[in-house]
């Protein structure tokens, strides 16, 4: 499966305020492997940042004056993302806003679900995982030792390899997939060459003594490093 992990930062909160996109980033994951494929555009938003979105990103006006405005970039976007899943953290603000940038574009370019198989929103898988707990992304790679002491400010490419490591610890279980990491001789991190198998591939049989007290000494190894939820870890 392709999957395309993605993030935009805006001029502000509501697009139906006339806000606009002004950076997409996104990686892509090929079998949840990392590729090193990304797409990343800064963004002419026709528009002054408000200061909330300025603070948080560290754009200004002054910067994105001279970026090229969407429909420029729209159909190599649109070429990246096509016929992949999308992973977005909030998936209703970016999918709310690249409608909206696409919308002013004309009907002929459509809306994002047109161009992809679906999108799974790590926010509310998170709510899933870890309810009554925080989720934003900066909680999300504390919870799950993903490393962002890197990231002093939003952006749309840094947030998206962030949230990439995040997703993929999150649904594996097996630590931390860095898109960082030392990459292999095919080009994808080391870390990144070893996936769990698929779940149809596991042979269902008795459990051992001893592999029952692996399981255990697992799950609680497990639910230290997520602040003591894991909803996988109570019997039925």
């Amino acid at each position: 499966m392709r999957q395309v992990i993605l993030d935009t930062e805006t001029t502000g909160l509501s697009w139906e305020k006339g806000n606009r996109v002004v950076e997409i980033g996104c990686v892509e994951l090929l079998e949840r492997r990392p590729t090193r494929r990304h797409f990343q555009r800064y963004l002419n938003p026709e528009r002054e940042m408000e200061p909330g979105a300025a603070e948080v990103t560290g754009l200004t006006w002054d910067f994105l004056r001279d970026k090229p405005l969407f429909h420029e970039v729209a159909q190599e976007f649109l070429d990246f993302i096509r016929g992949s899943e999308l992973v977005i953290h909030n998936a209703a603000f970016d999918v709310g806003f690249l409608n909206a940038e696409l919308a002013r574009l004309g009907p002929e370019y459509g809306r994002i679900d047109d161009h992809v198989i679906g999108v799974l929103d790590t926010l509310a898988l998170s709510k899933q995982r870890f309810p009554g707990q925080r989720h934003s992304l900066d909680a999300l790679c504390k919870r799950l030792g993903v490393d962002n002491g890197h990231r002093t400010l939003h952006g749309a490419l840094l947030d998206a390899e962030l949230l990439a490591d995040v997703y993929l610890t999150m649904t594996s279980g097996q630590g931390e997939f860095s898109l960082g990491a030392e990459a292999g001789e095919n080009g994808t991190s080391r870390a990144a060459e070893t996936v769990l198998r698929p779940l149809a591939a596991v042979v269902r049989r008795g459990i051992l003594p001893e592999e029952a007290e692996a399981h255990a000494q697992r799950m609680a190894g497990i639910a230290k490093k997520a602040g003591g939820t894991v909803l996988w870890g109570s019997e039925a």
